[in-house]
């Protein structure tokens, strides 16, 4: 077995995906749209940082965290909007089920 290939194939079956796919799908279509874009933009910035401090323990702000959950209210209501963190969510967990699997097969040499 060639570890190579195996990855190689590994990437063509996510490629193929149903969730790769959807989240392809629906991520175009919000790009095609610049205003949406910009408003699902401002949330993942704000996301972004809120998720770093609290990797590097810090404390998080409430305000922007009560902005975070405003604008994701906001956003939410638009199906577009909806559908793409759906599908976002489900790649995810696609991506981190595969890195959980290839981790815990690993995990003794680590």
């Amino acid at each position: 077995m060639n570890v190579y290939d195996e990855v190689n194939g590994l990437a063509k079956a996510i490629k193929e995906s149903k969730e790769y796919l959807e989240y392809k799908q629906v991520k175009a279509l919000l790009l095609a749209n610049p205003e949406l874009k910009e408003k699902v933009d401002e949330f993942e910035k704000i996301r972004y940082e809120e998720q770093l401090l609290a990797l590097q323990g810090e404390k998080q702000s409430e305000e922007k965290m009560k902005k975070l959950q405003e604008l994701y209210q906001i956003l939410v209501k638009d199906n577009m909007v909806k559908d793409y963190f759906d599908k976002e969510v489900r790649f995810n967990v696609l991506i981190a089920d595969v890195n959980k699997i290839i981790g815990d097969a690993i995990k003794d040499v680590l």
